[in-house]
């Protein structure tokens, strides 16, 4: 299946080795030789059409006729006498009868992109095509029959166009019977570069110059943007770059000099220290992420605290007096200290674990009846000469606070524990399947 789909981009010209791209290829190779209805969903700009023509050229009706239809760039009045034609007289300017696309492209496939904006009323008469293969022209009675397949595309959810009454559900059921997702290409970073240059090297060969290239900077400006308009705007980028660009070598700072957009960054926080919108830039699903490492890191600091507290309490130890380990003061449950115990006692004094919980329950620590009395204590004496024997040397460790190290150990910690799966995995952490596949690729998981 690799070579097939290889030989299928060489064909059509697709650039790009993204796993999410290779897999909408292999669906489309997959479903183009059966007459399934095929619903292709993406952001604006990044080749659904592309993936049309494919299945097309790839079915049985490829020796016969291909149209693209945007619904969206048709006048409500007039689409439904575009589709199905309409009857002389039909309405206001109709001198004649005239043959729609469904009628026109009989035994072809026809494109219907921006479904989603086609009108209710047209609706109907597509599901009924769908399902029958019957049509009736605009003013007629008589029942025409057509045989073409369907391919629709959208680039907003259709689910939410259904919930606002905007959208059928029963066609969009009838349609999405195999769905097709083109990734945006933020999520084919391996790919920016690799498309930067086709785009830059087709400008060459049109205009007979020199293709520019990147430095290694400005590689990774490119490949750190968001491309909100995908591949369109990848195209527009990489032209304009071309026709400013002076010497052949792009650096950053002239990349940002043509392009000002492209130092908005789809990371968390900009790489160089210069934030653009802050919180605005943050990723959701890498905040979440942050979020999670947060509290985890805040739960084991109260594990910790309550573990220091328990060995107090359950062993007879001298302990320093109450202001000096306030900083150890249990979490949520403390109350504070009162005034009067915030004074500091004199410097060098010690008292006996007794009388330190008395002073601590006195202080709001635990409710008299839990407090403990001092007949009940078993104490156990460390001694630091017997632990020495049966405990290695400990080493104290600088904490490691970077984010992109504490996200890796969190994903890898969620990946072991549902045993590699990464569907749990991904629900566990609160992101996306598809940002979890992008976070194993970038950190070689």
């Amino acid at each position: 299946m690799d070579a097939n789909l290889q030989s299928i981009k060489q064909r059509f010209g697709i650039i790009g080795r993204s796993p999410l791209l290779d897999r909408a290829l292999s669906t489309s190779v997959r479903v183009a030789n059966t007459d399934l209805s095929v619903l292709i969903t993406g952001e604006s700009g990044v080749g659904k059409e592309v993936f049309s023509k494919i299945i097309h050229s790839l079915s049985a009706r490829k020796h016969n006729q291909f149209i693209a239809i945007n619904c969206g760039a048709i006048p409500e009045g007039t689409i439904n006498s575009e589709l199905f034609g309409h009857e002389k007289g039909a309405f206001t300017g109709a001198t004649g009868e005239r043959k729609g696309y469904f009628e026109t492209y009989d035994g072809g496939t026809i494109f219907l992109d921006e479904i989603g904006e086609m009108p209710l009323d047209t609706q109907a008469f597509l599901l009924r095509v769908l399902e029958t293969g019957e049509f009736i022209r605009v003013g007629a009675s008589k029942v025409h029959k057509t045989d073409v397949r369907i391919i629709a595309a959208t680039n907003v959810s259709l689910l939410n166009a259904v919930k606002n009454g905007k959208f059928r559900e029963d066609l969009y059921y009838r349609l999405n019977t195999v769905p097709v997702a083109v990734p945006p290409l933020r999520e084919r970073a391996e790919d920016i570069y690799m498309l930067f240059r086709k785009f830059a090297l087709d400008f060459a060969e049109k205009y007979r110059t020199s293709p520019i290239q990147l430095d290694e900077q400005a590689r990774q400006m490119l490949e750190s943007y968001s491309w909100p308009g995908n591949i369109r705007e990848l195209k527009n980028i990489a032209e304009q770059a071309s026709v400013m660009a002076d010497e052949k070598v792009i650096t950053a700072e002239k990349l940002i000099l043509y392009v000002p957009q492209i130092t908005r960054r789809n990371l968390p926080m900009i790489a160089d220290g210069h934030t653009k919108g802050g919180e605005e830039q943050m990723s959701m699903q890498e905040r979440e992420i942050f979020y999670k490492l947060m509290l985890d890191m805040k739960n084991d600091l109260n594990d910790l605290k309550s573990l220091v507290f328990e060995l107090i309490r359950n062993n007879d130890l001298h302990v320093p007096d109450a202001q000096d380990i306030r900083a150890l003061q249990p979490p949520a449950s403390s109350s504070g200290f009162s005034g009067e115990r915030n004074q500091k006692p004199a410097s060098g004094s010690s008292r006996n674990v007794t009388e330190f919980l008395h002073d601590y329950h006195d202080e709001g620590y635990y409710p008299a009846e839990e407090a403990p009395a001092p007949e009940s204590f078993r104490p156990i004496i460390l001694n630091r000469e017997e632990a020495a024997q049966h405990y290695a040397p400990t080493e104290e460790v600088e904490e490691n606070l970077s984010l992109e190290e504490n996200e890796k150990g969190l994903i890898q910690k969620a990946l072991r524990k549902h045993n590699g799966r990464r569907k749990e995995a991904a629900a566990d952490l609160g992101i996306s399947e598809r940002t979890l596949y992008r976070k194993i690729k970038q950190y070689e998981l």
